[in-house]
């Protein structure tokens, strides 16, 4: 009895011995259910490493040279080359030998001209990749902006007001994603050319954002009917005009909801390959119809293309891992409840 007052007594003086870092469900704790969560977390593991093989493979031809790329049977083992990075950010030519011999014997080369003369080719010049991969994130951004702007105001309005026919208007706008890019492809590029929006980099965020329209208003729609409406009803009582209810109350509410939305629109946006492919030539091309378009001396590159869908593929990447918290309710919404 009285270790046992002595360590009530040391507990109450100097707290726990270690601090409580996890909460675990008291039917968790068995041996069978610690035994499952390893199993489904192995599993999980596997299936990743697996679908992350592509981009392990994308991720090493890269960084191969020309005659590693193309080897049959593909090389695991070579030696890593920027020859892939080279090819993408300049424009070279091929070197005869009486031109290669003299390129060889200055002094002033830099080291991304010692590179590509390894493989016989002199530097013209800065290629067209980086203002495409500019293009690429304008129209994105603008777009995914837009969107979200338009399609918040809208979902707002559907979910509040008693509109007339808003099932109609809600399938009406849901149609508009019903039918692929391709199909409607040929009419817009007529209409792009007739108004002066083609190759253009308002054409293509009007196009990007109306095409996302559909998407962000029902995903949005299904945030704002989980915000009680009472909240907004209290703000009027207390002097609140609709706006600053909308602002201070709603805005907040969703921004969880807005963040998902963004992430889907700007991954659309962001990869979009048909409309890019059509709606573009020269100022306003984006990267994803150039890239599978790079084509070097003799062929295709492919240590090319890999560096450029490498490069292409981080940005994406990034801003879905800084808003993954959000994705989750992106893809449920409706399904969670608070």
């Amino acid at each position: 009895m009285a270790s046992v007052t002595g360590a009530k007594r040391a507990f109450a003086e100097t707290g726990p011995r270690s601090p409580v870092v996890e909460s675990v469900r008291v039917d968790q704790v068995t041996t069978a259910a610690r035994t499952g969560v390893t199993v489904r977390l192995i599993v999980a593991i596997v299936v990743a490493c697996v679908m992350l093989i592509p981009v392990i493979w994308m991720a090493m031809t890269s960084i191969k040279a020309r005659p590693d790329a193309t080897a049959s049977p593909p090389k695991v083992i070579f030696t890593p080359s920027l020859d892939g990075f080279i090819g993408l950010f300049t424009n070279r030519m091929q070197l005869s030998a009486g031109a290669l011999a003299t390129q060889q014997q200055r002094t002033d080369l830099s080291f991304w001209e010692k590179q590509a003369l390894v493989r016989g080719m002199r530097i013209l010049g800065p290629s067209k990749f980086v203002g495409q991969l500019r293009n690429s994130l304008i129209i994105a951004v603008m777009s995914t902006l837009l969107a979200v702007t338009l399609g918040l105001l809208a979902a707002y309005a559907f979910s509040r007001y008693d509109i007339p026919g808003k099932g109609d208007w809600l399938f009406f706008i849901l149609s508009t994603r019903m039918l692929p890019p391709v199909v409607v492809t040929i009419p817009i590029f007529l209409m792009y050319r007739a108004v002066g929006l083609y190759d253009t980099h308002i054409g293509m965020v009007l196009l990007y954002a109306v095409f996302n329209l559909s998407f962000s208003v029902w995903l949005l729609k299904g945030f704002i009917d989980e915000i009680p409406i009472e909240y907004e009803e209290a703000a009027l009582v207390d002097g609140y005009s609709r706006l600053q209810a909308f602002r201070k109350i709603v805005l907040p509410q969703s921004v969880t909801g807005l963040a998902a939305t963004a992430v889907f629109c700007l991954i659309f946006a962001w990869n979009e390959y048909a409309f890019a492919l059509m709606m573009t030539s020269e100022k306003a091309r984006t990267a994803p119809p150039a890239i599978p378009a790079t084509l070097g001396v003799g062929g295709i590159e492919w240590h090319v293309i890999a560096a450029g869908s490498l490069l292409f593929l981080i940005p994406v990447v990034i801003v879905t891992f800084a808003l993954r918290r959000y994705l989750l309710r992106g893809v449920t919404f409706g399904a969670i409840r608070r």
